[in-house]
């Protein structure tokens, strides 16, 4: 079937003109249509949205689908979607904004352009019309969503939800377990022992001495959150954000006691040569090359790895069989792996639309009445799901349409998804990305990861890395702990206020 691709527009305000329409070459009205009745004309939103490239059905664009017709029966208003480039978004998206001609929704991923738009006061605060009119649209969404859209103390953005907000799940080779003869492990000190095993004990059989206990990636140290979890220290895809209450204040995640001792295990790992000793070198494919080749018997997996290196490995090797382990429990009892934001992008309304209130009544139906059509799809073929992912603008998460989608990609990818959500250790910030994390978040970033890799490879000592909490604070630390500081004093105000 031949098939359209979908096209980017070019520039933000020849669109948004054609939009409004330009009339000074329409005929003059005649004297009888002067007295017909007048009907009322349907409000035409646009909404500017990123969509993926790909291909849509023959017949089909992106404003003429059934995605965008639905949404338009069941809520009586005309609809224009706008696709920004690709190319740089951020500058599309402020040109959008900055148009004479508003558009009436933007959706965007990035928080932090968010709050530039909020300094500039150039977004419409939607606390008064959510607590008047839409009450059914905050329903729909979690408190602590509602948080993570809260810039400067007031509701600036829709949430959309993230559909498994949170990731790492720990796998093992059961056929390398039996042959070290091995149960699977569940405490950090039974870990220890199933990765000594596997590095100098022989899993394969080979005779070489060419396999590891363990391997992660150096980004941020990923693919090792349940080792930090073991510790109770929260980790995510953005360490800016996590943050743990301890006696009555919020402490940043990389200044804690409790990530020196987890760092401390992990140098342990690597000094006794359990740990890939070239994880360093680690890119997402080299990572998953040495599970795929049968060089890794044990690591931290994103929730959807059945389905990737996996299975590539057992049909590599039929011989091979991977089980999920519980996650490691640390001298304290304390166990969980990786969170990721729970809203994973943002609906804005810019100052300039006329149609805030509309604009909200089409939400609460894509997220309400109208998700499960539009999360699942409308005459999808096969079960290839939505071609125009409307939902994703106000994505509600509801939990029968999620395990539906989930159960699509398998049995066993849907299983671990469920455990990953079970296990979350969610970090105890839940507000959006502040003022100076925007400045500093980037830099402090690359400081901590520099400082931790060092430690775990044995290159700096015990005292260097108590330094860096010091280092973090110089950096911009301290102005980020202010501003955190601040939130968590409004949040426990409010809390003895009710």
């Amino acid at each position: 079937m031949r098939k359209l691709r979908i096209t980017m527009m070019s520039t933000a305000l020849s669109v948004l003109m054609l939009a409004a329409g330009c009339h000074s070459s329409s005929p003059a009205t005649t004297e009888e249509q002067a007295k017909a009745p007048a009907v009322p004309a349907s409000a035409t939103l646009k909404f500017v949205i990123a969509m993926e490239d790909g291909e849509l059905p023959e017949g089909t664009d992106v404003n003429q689908n059934p995605y965008v017709d639905f949404v338009e029966e069941h809520t009586g208003v005309n609809l224009q979607l706008i696709v920004p480039q690709k190319s740089n978004v951020q500058e599309s998206l402020s040109s959008f904004i900055n148009s004479e001609i508003a558009p009436d929704l933007i959706h965007t991923s990035d928080p932090s352009w968010i709050l530039t738009q909020v300094d500039l006061e150039l977004l419409t605060p939607l606390d008064e019309l959510l607590q008047t009119d839409h009450q059914e649209l905050l329903r729909l969404f979690p408190e602590e969503a509602w948080e993570a859209v809260t810039f400067q103390g007031k509701i600036y953005a829709i949430p959309s939800m993230a559909e498994v907000p949170g990731n790492e799940v720990m796998y093992a080779r059961k056929d390398w377990l039996d042959a070290v003869n091995l149960e699977p492990p569940e405490t950090l000190e039974e870990y220890y022992d199933v990765m000594y095993a596997f590095t100098y004990s022989d899993p394969d059989g080979n005779g070489k001495d060419d396999t590891w206990g363990l391997t992660i990636l150096p980004n941020n140290l990923s693919r090792a959150a349940p080792f930090f979890g073991a510790f109770g220290v929260p980790r995510g895809d953005n360490p800016i954000m996590q943050w743990k209450e301890k006696n009555g204040k919020l402490v940043y995640s990389g200044t804690l006691p409790e990530m020196s001792k987890a760092l401390a295990y992990l140098r342990k790992l690597y000094g006794d040569g359990l740990l890939d000793r070239e994880f360093i070198l680690n890119k997402e494919f080299t990572f998953e090359e040495k599970i795929i080749k049968g060089k890794v018997g044990l690591f931290a997996g994103n929730w959807y790895d059945s389905a990737g290196p996996i299975r590539a490995n057992m049909a590599r090797d039929p011989d091979a069989e991977w089980i999920r382990l519980p996650y490691p429990t640390g001298p304290n009892g304390e166990s969980g792996t990786a969170n990721m934001g729970l809203v994973q992008s943002y609906s804005v309304i810019p100052k300039g639309s006329k149609h805030a209130s509309k604009v909200l009544d089409v939400l609460t139906f894509i997220a309400g009445e109208g998700y499960h059509e539009l999360a699942l799809g409308i005459q999808a073929e096969e079960g290839a799901g939505p071609f125009i992912p409307l939902y994703k603008i106000a994505n509600s998460i509801q939990p029968e349409v999620r395990k539906q989608r989930l159960d699509a990609l398998g049995e066993q990818v849907s299983d671990d998804a469920e455990y990953v959500l079970e296990h979350v250790l969610r970090s105890d910030y839940k507000g959006p990305p502040t003022s100076s994390m925007s400045r500093f978040g980037e830099q402090l970033t690359e400081l901590q990861n520099e400082i931790f890799l060092q430690y775990i490879m044995g290159l700096i000592s015990q005292e260097d890395l108590k330094r860096f909490e010091t280092q973090w604070k110089l950096g911009g630390g301290w102005e980020v702990n202010y501003e955190i500081e601040q939130w968590y004093r409004e949040q426990q105000g409010e809390g003895q206020g009710e």
